[in-house]
């Protein structure tokens, strides 16, 4: 029998019923926090029952039949938001999640008509902008505080047909200016509450697991494990449901920070007044708390004393995660996907905590991209394989999502350093082929680029398909002379080319080239930077470019 998110929130509300489920910051007038208020495992079923009993009058008297797609459109940040989804949830509907980092009404109205939604939820927040929406709308309540309904609610189906839809969520980054629906079924939930199990298991059974709020419920990496999705794909992909799941299970608790970019006094404050013991953060955000750990025997101490620190969505840099190896930091990263959930785990490789190997129980193919392993002479060229999920794999996702040989191809590169063992070496759209079909690593170079100069550059990207050498394009972060900058990025940058090929290196203030801010063509949902709009929007200046250095 497949189990639902309802099954093991009913089971573990009876299990653990006065134990914490969450702990949210109760602040002061200059936005400290006086206090964390608990929340237990109890009150929070009694909460989701309340607000499935509200959704389901509000829909009844609307004529939105039962397991109808019901589009949310929240941050997913507040309690009040996980009472929405759960609610809705347990009232026999099927969520639609949107992030709140979907501006623009347009694209979030296209997403509900391909998922056939009869209705929409949205934020109050998004009241000026609602404009004319083709479905009927309703305004979120923004407080757990509201009236008994006095509406029977239906009891928990069993699930006989596990390729029934449970929810549709987006993916982080747009093709053809939209996000793709990433529907989830029954069957798919079933295998995340398995990975979460194990991912999530406590480490002690003599106190309780306490872990914290890594992003938007409106996410499937919040909502399904806990751990690291690829680059930011989960978006803030790329991990509260994931995180809740397992924290269901195993009767644990998450605190809500004030912010996702918490700070790390605030961290300390966890662990001090909540006993947070493992701690979730996107790569960015943790590379703060080590970048301050250098400086902060205490805060170092606090790091050190964690039974787990994962992070998730952009990578660290080799640097912040040897540093945290060498001083003893009990670093983690489950690489994932959107689509997928979990993939690879790392920590248990007993020479080198950072590689990666597949979870268990599942059926992946790692399959070459070019190079073969003879080629093996540099980093930049050693033999790429691509991560493929095969449709025997339980985590496989919807058919709508997989190529024509049945199989969801990632899109994700590894290196297999030792057999069974894999380091990522980023997206297939990091790495370009230069002019003679040589392979460079375009993530790398912006990556050093931005630890270097990061006090200069706002924002940059790499690109050269099909040129001779690679060309670094840069939105500046202060007002100089672009020449002057140029210059002062390739003196820094200039250690980490001269260990590259020729093809690779950026040695030239030529290849440089200096535009205003928010100039670059970015994806609609993150912001992040499209490589191939740059080629192409920059193609007249490329070939500039190119036609002054070949004269």
């Amino acid at each position: 029998m497949v189990s639902s998110h309802l099954d093991i929130l009913e089971l573990s509300a009876s299990t653990y019923a006065h134990s914490p489920l969450f702990r949210s910051p109760q602040l002061n007038s200059s936005g400290g926090v006086d206090a964390w208020r608990t929340i237990t495992y109890h009150q929070f079923l009694r909460d989701v029952e309340l607000f499935a009993r509200h959704w389901t009058r509000t829909f009844r008297n609307g004529g939105v039949p039962s397991r109808s797609v019901v589009g949310l459109w929240l941050s997913g940040f507040t309690y009040t938001d996980v009472l929405h989804i759960y609610g809705i949830s347990r009232a026999g509907y099927i969520p639609q999640l949107f992030s709140i980092r979907l501006p623009n009404p347009t694209v979030v109205y296209e997403l509900l008509h391909k998922a056939g939604a009869s209705v929409l939820v949205y934020d109050p927040s998004f009241e000026s902008i609602i404009g004319n929406c083709p479905l009927p709308i309703h305004r979120a309540l923004s407080s757990e505080n509201i009236n008994f309904v006095d509406e029977p609610i239906l009891d928990l189906p069993s699930i006989h047909d596990d390729d029934e839809t449970a929810f549709i969520f987006h993916t982080s980054g747009s093709t053809s200016g939209s996000p793709k629906l990433v529907q989830c079924s029954y069957r798919w939930l079933q295998t995340v509450i398995n990975k979460s199990y194990i991912i999530s298991q406590p480490h002690s059974t003599n106190r309780q697991d306490v872990t914290v709020f890594i992003g938007s419920m409106c996410h499937i990496a919040q909502t399904f494990s806990k751990f690291r999705f690829s680059r930011f794909r989960l978006l803030h992909l790329i991990v509260f449901r994931s995180v809740f799941i397992g924290t269901l299970q195993h009767g644990s608790c998450v605190v809500q920070p004030t912010t996702l970019n918490f700070s790390s006094e605030e961290l300390m404050d966890m662990m001090l007044r909540c006993d947070l013991n493992r701690l979730n953060q996107f790569g960015s955000f943790l590379g703060k708390h080590l970048q301050n750990s250098r400086q902060d025997p205490k805060l170092l101490s606090f790091l050190t004393s964690l039974d787990e620190v994962v992070y998730t969505g952009v990578p660290l840099s080799d640097e912040d995660e040897q540093w945290a190896f060498k001083n003893g930091i009990k670093l983690r990263n489950l690489f994932g996907s959107t689509e997928v959930g979990g993939m690879l785990l790392s920590g248990g490789h007993e020479k080198n905590p950072a590689l990666l190997r597949p979870l268990e129980n599942t059926s992946y193919a790692f399959v070459p991209t070019g190079p073969t392993q003879a080629d093996v002479v540099h980093q930049s060229t050693s033999a790429l394989y691509e991560l493929i999920i095969l449709a025997d794999s339980p985590d496989c996702p919807d058919v709508s999502l997989r190529h024509a040989d049945g199989n969801f191809h990632t899109g994700d590169l590894f290196q297999e350093v030792v057999p069974g063992w894999y380091i990522s070496r980023g997206r297939d759209d990091d790495w370009i082929k230069s002019e003679n079909s040589l392979r460079c690593d375009t993530k790398a170079i912006e990556d050093n680029a931005r630890r270097t100069c990061g006090n200069l550059i706002a924002e940059c990207i790499v690109v050269g398909s099909g040129r001779p050498s690679p060309v670094l394009f840069v939105e500046p972060s202060v007002d100089m002379d672009h020449n002057k900058l140029k210059k002062e990025i390739i003196r820094k940058t200039r250690h980490f080319h001269s260990r590259r090929y020729l093809h690779e290196r950026i040695t030239s203030v030529n290849m440089i080239v200096v535009v205003p801010w928010q100039t670059l063509p970015r994806t609609a949902t993150k912001g992040n930077i499209r490589r191939k709009a740059v080629e192409e929007a920059f193609k007249t200046k490329l070939d500039h470019i190119f036609s002054q250095t070949s004269t």
